[in-house]
């Protein structure tokens, strides 16, 4: 399958699908996940990373919907949701679009969390006042520019070959053998069950979806975000699968120490997708956290 997805056709055993609903926001129409609310219950927002989409916290989402009003969508061009134009896939203008659509919801959260590229668009947020306040955490954060001599090569590179349409084409084509999959998967250092395997699969075939993951890494300039971490307006509450491969646990006490109070938890075992992994082990570590007790905002 290369033809872009259909929230009839590939949305029709999607996770959590009763709770999901379409909106439009910021020139966008989101394919969104709401929970209930509940009295005492904080606002829960969960912004997944490049090339996820509200799938990923299927095994996370009921261990916190009676604890927290979660709120979920996916990214611009992702999945089921609308793609903006090219230069909209940067990380401010990212974090724009989400700070729309929460307004479009009136949606206040209480705690932001981000998985990956997430992490950094939450962060984002509340540097640019679009969070109000609200407590940040990260699973697996993408704060720091991509390390090493080809650093600054990487960004072109990514833009060149976003510009060129059969890319995405190809890679959707290649997505379709699962074994493909698999590796890609297991690169992060994470291992999935099958039906966690399929669901990427099913979005990485999608030529359009796989498009707005390479726009992302093309227009990604992580390094103002780096330059600005020790001026968030709260602590970063970070967890880390001590396997990572994309984001290594040493990346996340390095984030810790650019802003005091911030916190890191390691989970043993797991790699980049840990909170599909071991959610048991994420909603603890979430339920925990010092801003999660208050009541949400009205």
């Amino acid at each position: 399958m290369t033809r872009p997805l259909d929230w009839a056709i590939d949305g029709a055993h999607w996770p959590w699908r009763d709770a999901s609903r379409f909106v439009d926001a910021g020139g966008l129409r989101w394919h969104v996940q709401r929970g209930i609310p509940g009295a005492g219950r904080p606002r829960l927002l969960l912004v997944h990373g490049t090339g996820a989409s509200t799938h990923t916290w299927r095994a996370l989402w009921p261990l916190v919907a009676t604890r927290f009003e979660p709120l979920a969508m996916d990214l611009p061009g992702h999945a089921f949701s609308s793609a903006p134009a090219p230069q909209r896939l940067a990380l401010p203008a990212m974090a724009q679009s989400v700070a729309a659509l929460l307004e479009a919801l009136d949606f206040r959260p209480h705690l932001a969390l981000g998985h990956s590229a997430g992490a950094a668009i939450v962060a984002r947020m509340a540097l640019d006042g679009q969070l109000d306040g609200a407590g940040l955490a990260a699973i697996n954060g993408a704060y720091l520019p991509y390390g090493g001599l080809a650093a600054p090569l990487f960004t072109p590179l990514a833009r060149a070959l976003h510009g060129a349409g059969w890319v995405a084409r190809l890679f959707a084509r290649r997505a379709a053998d699962p074994a493909v999959v698999r590796r890609l998967v297991e690169g992060t250092g994470s291992r999935l069950d099958g039906d966690g395997l399929a669901l990427y699969g099913r979005l990485m075939t999608s030529p359009a979806h796989a498009a707005a993951a390479l726009g992302m890494m093309a227009h990604w300039d992580l390094r103002a975000l780096a330059r600005e971490l020790p001026a968030l307006p709260a602590p970063l509450h970070l967890l880390v699968g001590a396997a990572d491969r994309a984001t290594p646990p040493r990346q996340a006490r390095r984030v810790a120490a650019l802003r005091p109070g911030s916190t890191v938890e390691v989970v043993p075992r797991a790699g980049h997708l840990v909170h599909e992994e071991d959610a048991a082990a994420v909603a603890r570590w979430l339920v925990g956290l010092p801003c999660a007790s208050p009541a949400p905002r009205v």
